[in-house]
């Protein structure tokens, strides 16, 4: 594939009845998580009044935020994957070995602090995305949101933020549904309040294992992987062959084009 706007076919992809999109990696990326992490820091340091040094927090951070990784990879085997409650994600991850005070007054913070780290003042929209969804609201087709994350809040916010959350008719995200993908409820429940088969549904996502394989197990009409920098690592399989490869927004507002102008 050669440019921002190449797309790679498997085979012929019919119009959409809707468009289904994953958040990280397809509408959305950030540059770098390290503002984050410093302003939460300071907020969870104040939140336990000083009991758990920031040096320490710092590190416990750091370190449940690779535990929570290795936690999404190994589920991600399942095939009915649940997703963590805000408070279980500080206590498996964060917190287990804080003392007692300090666990309870994160426990009653969870939400908020949930909200505090899944937000990335780095975030931007995804080169070209804007106009798919234009394409799409002119063409009538409605939009949702279909997303694994620590807090759907943040990533609502974000798109109110940059002014294309009226864009989407539904936004779901996996903690508050409490599955995650590769679970095909996820994509069933956004399927069904858009009032669309999901048979005619093209999903977009970037992951091989969460996104191709959980729109494999949905019955989406076409799945459509969107590169991001994680895409590289994972390895593919029969189950994780998309339909269509793309680039970025430009490669699949071209895709859209085509497939509406020959509908």
């Amino acid at each position: 594939m050669n440019g921002g706007t190449g797309a790679h076919n498997r085979r012929m992809t019919s119009a959409p009845g809707a468009l289904l999109l994953d958040f990280g990696g397809v509408i959305a990326d950030s540059s770098s998580a390290e503002s984050t992490t410093t302003a939460l820091v300071s907020r969870l340091h104040q939140v336990v009044a000083g009991a758990v040094p920031p040096e320490r927090i710092a590190a416990d951070l750091a370190r449940g935020a690779r535990a929570h990784a290795s936690w999404r990879d190994e589920v991600s085997r399942q095939q009915r994957p649940g997703e963590l409650t805000h408070t279980q994600v500080w206590d498996d991850f964060v917190t287990s070995d804080w003392p007692v005070p300090a666990r309870d007054a994160v426990r009653g913070e969870a939400t908020a602090l949930a909200y505090a780290w899944a937000r990335r003042p780095t975030w931007v929209l995804r080169p070209g995305m804007s106009a798919v969804l234009s394409v799409a609201s002119a063409a009538g087709l409605p939009v949702a949101v279909v997303s694994n994350t620590t807090c759907g809040a943040a990533h609502r916010d974000f798109l109110a933020a940059v002014g294309v959350g009226d864009q989407f008719a539904a936004q779901f995200y996996s903690d508050e549904a409490g599955v995650r993908k590769p679970n095909p409820q996820l994509i069933w429940l956004a399927a069904e309040r858009l009032g669309v088969p999901v048979a005619h549904c093209w999903f977009v996502g970037d992951s091989l294992t969460r996104d191709v394989e959980g729109a494999r197990r949905a019955g989406a009409g076409t799945v459509v992987l969107m590169r991001s920098s994680r895409t590289g690592r994972e390895r593919a399989t029969t189950a994780t062959a998309p339909d269509v490869v793309v680039d970025d927004g430009h490669g699949l507002r071209t895709l859209l084009v085509r497939a509406l102008g020959s509908a």
